[in-house]
């Protein structure tokens, strides 16, 4: 009997997934050596189609995941399975954020190219450019104010269950990359997370 294709397709992007945690562990431990890093120029709007996908065939097939993406963005010179990693790491907190009850759960993921941010990150004693600008949203209960400033602390979590290690890595990662992290609350409720990445100097800006 036939194998449908949706289950090929499935059971394709469950090895993809698998080979790449598999490769990530065997790279790096969670607070483990930046230097082992191999880092290439990564398109990030594949990075988030394959955590969409992610999300869409396992945690977040009751939710709306919303893309709005600035089709101009350069790439991204990074690691791409510790992209896949930071990014699906947040869309499954902000999935977890809006529980398995809601109705009307809503992520969404955004892309921007901001040429005029400049920041203070850690190592540096100037603000560095930081115009790659991404975000996700959620529609959730948001996050409690007095956690706020130590949402990216080991060990700190809301969840009944869970290490509280998730946004620390996804934090560490992006500092390795000379990026920033912050959370806040959203317009519409629940709460934004928003990544800003540098560009590499010496690179073509054309995507």
């Amino acid at each position: 009997e036939a194998v449908p294709a949706s289950d090929r397709n499935l059971a394709q992007l469950i090895c993809k997934e698998a080979d790449r945690i598999r490769d990530l562990i065997d790279r790096m431990e969670a607070f483990g050596d930046p230097m082992a890093l191999t880092r290439a120029p990564v398109n990030i709007h594949e990075v988030l189609d394959r955590v969409k996908q992610v999300a869409e065939t396992s945690f977040g097939r009751r939710l709306r995941l919303v893309e709005s993406f600035d089709p101009s963005l350069p790439p991204v010179h990074a690691n791409r399975d510790q992209l896949v990693q930071v990014f699906l790491n947040l869309v499954k907190n902000a999935a977890e954020a809006i529980g398995p009850e809601a109705t009307d759960g809503e992520i969404q993921i955004s892309t921007a190219f901001r040429p005029g941010v400049r920041l203070l990150v850690p190592g540096s004693k100037t603000r560095v450019s930081l115009p790659l600008e991404f975000c996700i949203r959620d529609n959730g209960p948001g996050v409690p104010e007095d956690l706020m400033p130590h949402l990216f602390d080991p060990f700190v979590t809301t969840k009944r269950t869970g290490a509280g290690l998730g946004l620390a890595i996804v934090k560490k990662i992006v500092l390795e990359h000379g990026g920033s992290i912050g959370c806040s609350a959203a317009s519409e409720g629940g709460a934004a997370f928003r990544i800003r990445l540098p560009v590499r100097h010496g690179k073509s800006m054309s995507s």
